[in-house]
């Protein structure tokens, strides 16, 4: 399928960005054989609470917690567009500013499991395919509207520009930016978490601190 150029979309709110969010995007990234991976911070969520971090803190994050994978790319389109994301439109608009790329979106088994509540889900397979990511041996969507969309759409490889759906077991850290979060407002160490560049951005501006400390 390497005809056209293949891109990750690895969005979420990154509110901090973390081990677990990168390394389950490096494994995509290898194993799918793409040109690069995006990560795309959504300026306001529409699934999750409202981040803690300004977008523009976040996308610095990103940044640093990026800088050492060449194929690892900041997508700055949720973020400059502002108000609530919608994944269907962020990949409208990456597919008219880039046709003639194929665009594989990254979800993990949570996300996927409300796939069928999202604006435009159709039209995301219009647009894009999905890589859903497990852990290795974790039972796959096949019960409701999600397993049926899962079936349906469900290929071993990725032979078309759109419209399919691969998984992949994935190393998935038992890790999450709430967890984080609470070590961080109390000041507990987030040593092999996090990108150590990360950690001293968050300490620098601040971040996620308790009102006690």
């Amino acid at each position: 399928m390497k005809t056209k150029r293949l891109i990750g979309i690895n969005g979420g709110t990154f509110d901090p960005i973390h081990f677990g969010h990168l390394r389950p995007a490096l494994e995509v990234l290898h194993a799918l054989n793409l040109d690069e991976m995006r990560f795309m911070p959504a300026c306001l969520p529409v699934h999750r609470s409202q981040p803690l971090a300004s977008i523009e803190q976040r996308c610095d994050m990103i940044e640093l917690a990026i800088q050492h994978q060449p194929k690892f790319v900041l997508e700055r389109l949720e973020a400059s567009m502002g108000g609530l994301s919608y994944t269907a439109d962020s990949l409208a608009q990456l597919k008219q500013a880039e046709p003639g790329a194929s665009f594989v979106l990254m979800m993990g088994t949570d996300a996927f499991a409300k796939f069928d509540t999202w604006k435009d889900w159709q039209s995301i397979l219009t647009l894009a395919n999905i890589v859903v990511t497990h852990r290795p041996g974790e039972p796959l969507p096949r019960q409701g509207t999600v397993g049926k969309i899962f079936i349906d759409h469900w290929a071993p490889h990725l032979t078309q520009s759109a419209g399919q759906i691969v998984d992949l077991p994935v190393t998935q850290l038992d890790l999450s930016a709430t967890m984080l979060r609470s070590y961080l407002e109390y000041g507990d160490p987030v040593d092999y978490l996090m990108p150590a560049d990360v950690a001293a951005y968050i300490q620098q501006n601040h971040l996620y601190q308790s009102s006690i400390n």
